[in-house]
């Protein structure tokens, strides 16, 4: 288990900042005067080293590359790094879907804006996301991948938000488990901003 700060613990499901529920965050601050630390840049890359390292174990005797489905767009990053962690070959395809209207309240209603193109009917699929939070739009991502029969699909998420939930969602590869807390950077966003912050704040 990775270190924490007592209010951050790491485990082995929801959505990128435009998509989580930020009623206490009204106006994005500036992070070097507003945004408070929450997980930095080498903890993230340590933990996601140790990711690779233990997905690169659970598929190592696939006779197929790993398919990862990265949900966009704040996944991205952590999927390239996680990507690069890896010791077995794998394939990237990509999902993009929303639970979120154009504020920041769940609208009840998951929208698809991209599916995978690839085939996946008998392949071993690890879907990526950054943060699972309510879990509503997860699970109807990994309903939609089942339809298509694969050998197998887990879920690997940075973080995971459980004060959220709303529906159940197994996540099999965890990076941390966070508080309450609006949270952007490493591809996290508020208002489209601080994706490419290194570590990974909290606003309000």
């Amino acid at each position: 288990m990775d270190e924490n700060d007592g209010v951050l613990t790491s485990s082995m499901s929801g959505m990128t900042g435009a998509r989580q529920t930020a009623a206490a965050v009204k106006h994005p601050a500036p992070v070097r005067g507003g945004g408070r630390p929450m997980i930095s840049a080498r903890r993230i890359a340590r933990r996601v080293r140790q990711l690779g390292e233990d997905i690169s174990g659970v598929y190592a005797d696939l006779d197929q590359p790993l398919v990862m489905v990265v949900i966009l767009k704040g996944a991205a990053v952590f999927a390239a790094d996680l990507l690069r962690s890896l010791s077995i070959p794998a394939e990237l395809e990509f999902v993009r879907a929303s639970s979120y209207g154009g504020g920041t309240s769940s609208s009840g209603r998951v929208k698809f804006a991209h599916l995978v193109e690839g085939p996946l009917t008998d392949r071993d699929i690890l879907l990526v996301e950054d943060i699972v939070d309510s879990g509503r739009t997860i699970s109807v991502i990994v309903q939609e991948l089942q339809r298509h029969h694969p050998a197998s699909l887990r879920l690997a998420a940075l973080l995971d938000r459980p004060a959220r939930r709303e529906i159940e969602v197994e996540i099999d590869f965890t990076g941390f488990k966070i508080p309450d807390r609006f949270v952007i950077g490493y591809g996290l966003d508020y208002a489209g901003l601080y994706r490419e912050l290194p570590g990974i704040y909290s606003l309000g």
